[in-house]
């Protein structure tokens, strides 16, 4: 699940996020391990240090080149008690569940189960109605793709007062949300714009796709997930947890300001809530070595065939890269571009990114959501000399 989205019609514009003050008086620890080969990642391991001396708490970090496996951690895995971070920390991965999701729907494509071009309303009818709101105009790609228009559930001011602020997560951290309540916040608003006019990131897309997983298959999208994905992949560290408010151990704490303007103040241990409030949008659970093996098997072509994993890649512009079917593509300043996608929740930002071959890939995890300083890593990995 990520916050801050942003419409676009024509230019494609990114939000700066400025970096919070240091935290004093942590100790950071850094410690890098090759795992295979020789290569020295060195770029990766100073911008991820950097990372923490800017005050992210820690970081977990694995990639995977032709020199075989390396990772590192930096910083700590729980304020309190110093303990580091490990290369083995599971972590919540917010939006990254979305590639997940859009993988089971291009696989029932591939079956024959459905097409892309089916409407919302051929599957779900009636459930997108009203303020100008028609899932009869909405078809499944403008879902995966965020061209539908719709707004944002967690754009809605008053969910995210209750939800987003201090006092409103410390009181309802626990509560249970089902896909029909936090689709009826957003259709409150009318949308963005027509259908297929413009592009705007919004998390309402994706519970609808997880909605449309159920009435295909009669199984929750959790359910097809683990049966397609999870387990032929033996992802072990990976799952999607529903209404269970812990992360399997091992793991580290996770930290936000839960101020929605200025991310300065007291840091707030948010590490156990209920993921129903992001559900098929950015629920899932996993660790840097599943995420990369997640990707690398994708773009070399293990999960889908090949006419979805075109599908998939075909992109709109969105921010500053391409958005496809719940994939993302970026263009590096060195020049290569990566596919994957970010995710952020509540005291977690995880990005994962792979070349098109799949060949060399990385997947870190910040447990500090105030910061968004993810881009300098993926520019230090896969441009900083590492291969």
């Amino acid at each position: 699940m990520t916050r801050t989205p942003q419409t676009q019609r024509r230019a494609p514009r990114r939000t700066t996020v400025t970096v919070a003050a240091t935290i004093t008086a942590l100790a950071v620890t850094l410690a890098g391990t090759a795992l295979a080969g020789h290569g020295t990642h060195q770029a990766t391991r100073e911008a991820v240090e950097a990372a923490v001396e800017d005050g992210v708490p820690g970081i977990t970090l694995t990639a995977r080149d032709h020199h075989g496996r390396w990772t590192t951690t930096a910083g700590v895995g729980d304020l309190r008690t110093g303990q580091p971070r490990t290369p083995a920390d599971r972590y919540r991965v917010g939006s990254i569940t979305k590639t997940f999701v859009a993988t089971v729907l291009l696989q029932l494509e591939a079956e024959g189960r459905l097409s892309l071009d089916d409407t919302v309303d051929s599957w779900l009818p009636g459930v997108v109605h009203g303020n100008g709101n028609d899932g009869s105009r909405i078809t499944v790609r403008q879902l995966l793709n965020h061209t539908s228009g719709l707004y944002d559930y967690t754009s809605d001011p008053d969910f995210a007062r209750a939800h987003f602020t201090a006092d409103g997560f410390l009181g309802h951290r626990y509560d249970t949300h089902t896909p029909a309540d936090l689709i009826a916040v957003a259709l409150r608003h009318a949308p963005h714009f027509t259908p297929g006019d413009g592009w705007s990131y919004s998390n309402t897309n994706y519970l609808l796709a997880g909605e449309v997983i159920e009435a295909v298959t009669g199984r929750p999208y959790g359910d097809e997930i683990r049966a397609r994905v999870i387990r032929p992949l033996h992802l072990t560290a990976t799952s999607v947890p529903g209404t269970r408010p812990d992360v399997p151990e091992p793991s580290s704490r996770a930290y936000s300001r839960l101020a929605a303007t200025s991310p300065t103040g007291r840091t707030y241990d948010v590490t156990r809530f209920n993921p129903s409030i992001a559900g098929a949008a950015g629920e899932m659970i996993s660790n840097s070595t599943d995420l990369s093996r997640f990707y690398t098997a994708l773009l070399r072509g293990e999960l889908l065939p090949p006419e979805q994993l075109k599908e998939m890649k075909t992109t709109v512009a969105a921010r500053n890269e391409g958005y496809g079917l719940g994939l993302a593509s970026r263009d590096l300043t060195c020049g290569l571009r990566v596919w994957g996608h970010g995710g952020g929740i509540y005291g977690s930002l995880t990005e994962s990114a792979t070349t098109a071959d799949g060949r060399h890939t990385v997947s870190f995890n910040l447990n500090g959501d105030w910061t968004g300083g993810t881009g300098a890593i993926l520019e230090a990995e896969f441009c900083g000399g590492s291969r």
